[in-house]
């Protein structure tokens, strides 16, 4: 089993991403304003997220909507909502089961199945990033696309928002903990408890009486 500073990395690692992966969701900043063109108005700004769209003012007031339909959402946003939030329960259920199988625990007495629990723990939050890689690497796709694209009116131009770079950082938190939970958890790796005995030339093997 990997060494218990390996597996508080681990533990440090995924709670970083799963907060990551909850700005993600909650916060509405996937998409904002490009302000382009030879007509620019920075009085108000657009900022598209999962749930809300907001208009920000240069005063500062902000004013969100909820959007009216799901039926009539793009698939990427319906994508990315399932995704995020799926992403997030793997990985509340990849540290809870971390946190049992961790050595510096005593959740399971079990010493042979801890490292198959450590090895659970680190699939599901290798799920978890990846799961938030793909609707935030698919949304920056769509705002490049269409922000290179001359048909798209300079108003309709959208720019990455943080949420974007937030998730790509969490997902790369969770896919760097569940890659080391899984290198260092590997079932049978260690000989866990088995020992051998070795004799030289030199020494005698331990007498047999023979009838």
């Amino acid at each position: 089993m990997g060494s218990v500073g390996v597996q508080i990395v681990c533990v440090a690692l995924g709670v970083l991403g799963l907060i990551g992966v909850i700005v993600c969701c909650a916060v509405p900043r996937w998409k904002v304003s490009s302000f382009t063109g030879s007509n620019i108005v920075t009085a108000q700004s657009a900022q598209e997220g999962l749930w809300t769209n907001c208009v920000v003012q240069s005063t500062g007031q902000q004013q969100c909507k909820s959007y009216d339909s799901l039926l009539v959402l793009p698939s990427d946003l319906q994508a990315a909502r399932a995704m995020t939030i799926i992403s997030c329960m793997f990985s509340c259920v990849g540290l809870l089961i971390l946190f049992c199988g961790a050595d510096f625990t005593t959740c399971v007495q079990n010493e042979d199945a801890k490292p198959k629990i450590s090895l659970v723990a680190g699939i599901s939050l290798l799920l978890a990033g990846l799961l938030v890689i793909i609707p935030v690497s698919w949304s920056a796709h769509i705002v490049v696309r269409d922000f290179n694209n001359p048909l798209v009116a300079a108003a309709q131009k959208r720019e990455l928002g943080a949420c974007v770079f937030v998730g790509w950082g969490a997902g790369v938190l969770l896919l760097l903990a569940g890659g080391l939970l899984c290198c260092f958890s590997r079932p049978g790796s260690g000989s866990s408890g088995r020992t051998a005995k070795y004799y030289s030339n030199g020494a005698s093997a331990p007498s047999k009486n023979y009838v």
